[in-house]
């Protein structure tokens, strides 16, 4: 695979994970203090929507691993 398909495989990955982050982001308050998510609401969030948006990360994520294997085991 040459580095402008790893390119674009990374920048897709980056748009899924700026994806996931926005739902949380739209969804959960953060602490003024801290700036992280804050929890102690227990906000509700759609579950099978987060799953959705978390499934296509991890895939993504499972990809780019792959290429990293095959590109090692070229080099071997």
């Amino acid at each position: 695979m040459d580095k402008e398909s790893i390119m674009k495989e990374l920048k897709a990955y980056e748009a899924r994970r700026d994806e996931f982050y926005r739902f949380l982001d739209e969804h959960i308050p953060h602490d003024a203090s801290t700036g992280l998510y804050d929890f102690r609401e227990k906000t509700l969030l759609d579950a099978e929507k987060v799953y959705e948006l978390f499934h296509k990360l991890d895939y993504q994520a499972r990809k780019i691993r792959g290429i990293v294997i095959n590109k090692i085991i070229e080099k071997q």
